[in-house]
């Protein structure tokens, strides 16, 4: 059985039932862009004085959390779908931009039995000597990251020994907390995750070839309630200092 460990959502429920301030829009956003769109936002702040507010999350429950009326005012999905099918419920004003491809790593925690070995050899080997007992991944029904790992795992017909291993986390973030914290003997989480200083100064991570699963094609939007300061962050984003800390974390620019 598939252990699906549950993650609070005080935070985000927090996030959402705070007053926003007019000049402070709240954006969703993929989990992934964790460390990355705090630098951004960042950098934002600097140049143009005025601030946004992140809720990070699973793609998935932000798409359905947007469809049933959430006041987010920008979406960037770690999946393109999900934007395509908020667009096509008239929840957003177009079909947004493409903003970069993502990548997955396999990440391993210090003294960990199991090797970050981006052709998993060795989680093949582990899987069969008994090494590995728990593998961490995001939720594969939610989270474009944890989908792109089950991928990945099945291209290497990896599926079928580690599914019954498997520990989900409600996002990407949340599955590379559980691949480093020790509790597990690794995971299959977002290269931008593992670039960052909080996460690689956990473990050891190798990245997974992108042509053993589907192109994680990330996309943002704004939504139907977008205000004009959303509109400059949207417009930031397609900036160069803005897409120079995307290509710090690891992330594949469109036109590059």
């Amino acid at each position: 059985m598939i252990k699906r460990l549950a993650l609070p959502f005080a935070l985000s429920l927090l996030m959402l039932a705070r007053p926003a301030a007019a000049q402070e829009p709240v954006i969703a956003a993929a989990s992934d862009l964790q460390f990355a769109l705090e630098d951004v936002a960042e950098a934002f702040a600097k140049e143009t004085g005025e601030k946004v507010r992140v809720s990070y999350g699973s793609s998935g429950n932000f798409t359905r959390q947007i469809q049933q009326g959430a006041p987010f005012q920008m979406f960037l999905s770690a999946d393109e779908d999900y934007i395509f099918e908020l667009a096509k419920a008239g929840h957003t004003r177009d079909r947004g931009e493409l903003y970069a491809i993502g990548r997955v790593v396999i990440i391993v925690p210090h003294n960990s039995p199991l090797k970050a070995d981006g052709t998993l050899a060795d989680l093949k080997a582990a899987l069969a000597d008994g090494r590995v007992q728990k593998f961490a991944i995001a939720n594969p029904d939610h989270a474009p990251y944890g989908k792109r790992a089950e991928e990945a795992l099945r291209h290497q017909g990896l599926w079928d020994q580690v599914k019954d291993k498997l520990v989900l986390g409600e996002n990407v973030s949340q599955a590379a907390q559980f691949a480093t914290s020790g509790s597990t003997q690794g995971g299959v989480i977002a290269y931008s995750l593992a670039l960052s200083p909080k996460v690689s100064k956990l473990g050891t991570f190798a990245l997974i070839p992108a042509e053993w699963h589907e192109p994680l094609r990330q996309r943002m939007v704004l939504t139907s309630k977008a205000g004009p300061v959303a509109e400059r962050f949207y417009a930031f984003m397609q900036s160069p200092p803005a897409r120079k800390i995307m290509v710090k974390y690891g992330f594949v620019l469109p036109g590059e």
